[in-house]
């Protein structure tokens, strides 16, 4: 039996969830909710039992010091709530956490029961793969689910994917099956460029999350993070001239494909996004002010101030298996987005290793 104690009753509630490992590439999702729960300061009201769903061995707990005293903070998944004022003031309950290990039915139950009890209207379910797709360009998003009426009502395509998944796709089936619309929104990262963090990737994903909602997201210091991403990918990508001529290759690719949206329905959702801005000033939405990013720990040039990534990954190094496949990543490889979509973006996820750290409250 769940029990919400301190929780007030919520508006027009939504979820919004993303985990880190396997479905997270460049940590693009998981940023995306830090940055919601930062900017709309979320309180913390419930937390998964970590011994329910992780391997310590997988996800290790980490040590600190508060005054003196030694404390753990085990890898888990929390759940915090924000409320968005304006005219018309909202709910959303942001789920944040790292893909289990064991017990994924259990999981997923347990987060639908939050869901339930909250009466969450939809879930929202964030996650980033590797892909042919250049820096130079705007990410790719795309929203997929599994209910035919949903993504007919809301413009978002009916997935098709088969194969491997990981949480993000057993929890947007689980909410299908538990009658909850549920939507997954994919960013696709260059695989040549796949270290965290990707900024422009999160920043792509907080801009389709406002499409798909009707909001109005502080977006803080995120996209100057953004374009100093991309200039110090631009300045990495031009020392290496296998590595300039493989991005102008994607360039081409990506320019050919997208034509005809680039003279419609994309600039359409970018006159939306404006008119929805003009009257707010500059990282401030109404019920939150803008804060600095502090999870953005990529390099920095001391000289002149712009972030830089680490150098892109040669499309021909070791290990690889051509231009268009992706890097490997520790013992675990993650797959192209051809192999994760079909029709779209996929369904699923574009795998990740789980990480080593426990995640940040």
């Amino acid at each position: 039996m769940i029990e919400l104690e301190g929780v007030p009753e919520l508006i027009d509630p939504v979820m919004v969830a993303a985990f880190e490992g396997w479905n997270d590439a460049g940590d693009a999702a998981s940023t995306a909710v830090a940055h919601l729960d930062r900017e709309w300061k979320g309180e913390v009201f419930a937390a998964l039992d970590a011994e329910d769903y992780y391997d310590f061995q997988v996800n290790r707990p980490t040590v600190w010091l508060d005054g003196g005293v030694r404390k753990i903070t085990w890898p888990t998944t929390r759940l915090s709530v924000v409320r968005i004022g304006g005219d018309k003031p909202r709910d959303l309950v942001l789920v944040r956490g790292i893909e289990p290990s064991m017990r994924w039915r259990s999981f997923c139950n347990e987060i639908l029961a939050f869901a339930h009890e909250l009466g969450v209207e939809m879930v929202v379910i964030l996650g980033a793969l590797l892909g042919d797709t250049p820096h130079t360009r705007p990410v790719p998003v795309s929203g997929v689910t599994s209910d035919p009426d949903l993504a007919r009502t809301m413009d978002l395509e009916e997935t098709r994917y088969e194969g491997p998944t990981g949480i993000v796709g057993i929890l947007q089936e689980a909410c299908t099956h538990a009658g909850v619309p549920a939507v997954s929104l994919w960013a696709a990262v260059p695989h040549y460029v796949s270290q965290p963090p990707n900024p422009k990737a999160t920043l792509a994903l907080l801009n389709r999350l406002e499409d798909l909602l009707g909001l109005r997201i502080p977006l803080g210091e995120l996209p100057e993070d953004a374009r100093a991403w991309q200039l110090g990918v631009d300045q990495l990508a031009a020392e290496d001239s296998e590595v300039a001529e493989y991005v102008q290759t994607l360039e081409e690719a990506r320019d050919t494909a997208e034509l005809p949206e680039a003279s419609g329905e994309a600039i359409a959702r970018e006159f939306e996004r404006y008119l929805r801005r003009r009257d707010v000033g500059p990282g401030q939405a109404p019920g939150g002010h803008a804060t600095e990013i502090g999870d953005a720990s990529y390099l920095r040039d001391t000289s002149s101030g712009r972030t830089r990534p680490p150098k892109p990954v040669r499309p021909d190094t070791g290990g690889e298996t051509g231009p268009g496949s992706p890097p490997t990543s520790g013992p675990g490889r993650q797959p192209s987005a051809d192999q994760e979509n079909e029709d779209s973006a996929g369904d699923d996820d574009g795998p990740q290793d789980s990480s080593e750290e426990s995640s940040e409250d």
